[in-house]
């Protein structure tokens, strides 16, 4: 097991995928980026924190310390578009979802890099993801796999005005049953946050690939706006982002989390 790959397991038909939490860049690839700060602007922050207590319901959760930057697990490892026509990132991404360049000139990928670094760290992920995909199956019926996301709220290039709190993806309606959809969807619409279902974010690459129902593994996506759990300053800057984690602000939201991932096991060990 890499040391970039942290894995708790659990026996409840539920998997916990984080893939955009870590910051770690390794220092040849660093020494090339525009600045370090530039580079890990776009992690999903605090989300680790946010779901530290998924483990306590059996879930299992696995994470990746590596920086997006470094390659996106939840790409498709082809290089298509997740969303073709509409602004996104690559498998090694090489803007901030700004569009800001994140190498210096004459420091950019290489046609080697690429597949490179899937070997290294894609490939690793997803090998772990269907081990225990299988190992659960092995004693449910029914398996959810829960990718947890996090965006700040208003990012132009990707999206107009601000998201919603809760934005689910279920590729459409063709990753899970929509049972579990709509039991996600009653535990969300019993907080106090707005939600809304296959908008902007329908699911990345992760949620797509694994989420084949008929074979009992219901793959959704929860992208969260950042608002809900920190302070999202109007212009981010490196003196004033990430903001740091506040227990006391994030309580509402991880309340609601634990709503959350209680309905898709509810879901997944009904018969």
């Amino acid at each position: 097991m890499p040391e970039w790959l942290q894995i708790v397991r659990g026996d409840a038909p539920l998997i916990v995928s984080m893939p955009h939490t870590g910051t770690d860049i390794p220092p040849d690839i660093e020494t090339r980026l525009v600045s370090p700060w530039l580079a890990r602007k776009d992690a999903d922050w605090h989300v680790e924190k946010l779901y530290d207590f998924a483990p306590s319901l059996g879930a299992t959760t696995l994470r990746t310390t590596m920086s997006r930057t470094v390659i996106d697990v939840n790409r498709d490892p082809s290089g298509a578009s997740l969303y073709p026509g509409q602004a996104t990132t690559e498998l090694c991404p090489t803007t901030t979802f700004d569009g800001e360049p994140l190498y210096k000139e004459q420091c950019e990928l290489d046609s080697e890099e690429i597949p490179a670094r899937t070997a290294l760290y894609f490939d690793p992920y997803h090998a772990a993801i269907c081990a225990e995909i299988e190992r659960l199956r092995a004693l449910h019926a029914r398996v959810v796999l829960f990718e947890a996301h996090s965006i700040r709220s208003v990012v132009p290039r990707l999206f107009e005005g601000e998201l919603p709190n809760f934005n689910i993806g279920t590729n459409g309606g063709f990753s899970c049953d929509p049972e579990l959809t709509v039991a996600v969807e009653v535990a969300c619409e019993r907080t106090s946050f707005s939600r809304v279902t296959n908008g902007r974010f329908k699911g990345g690459w992760t949620t797509r690939h694994y989420g084949k129902p008929a074979e009992g593994v219901h793959a959704i996506q929860l992208e969260l706006a950042g608002r809900g759990y920190m302070d999202e300053p109007a212009d981010v800057t490196p003196e004033n982002w990430p903001t740091p984690y506040d227990e006391q602000r994030a309580a509402k939201m991880r309340a609601a989390l634990k709503q959350i991932l209680q309905a898709c096991l509810t879901f997944a060990s009904t018969p």
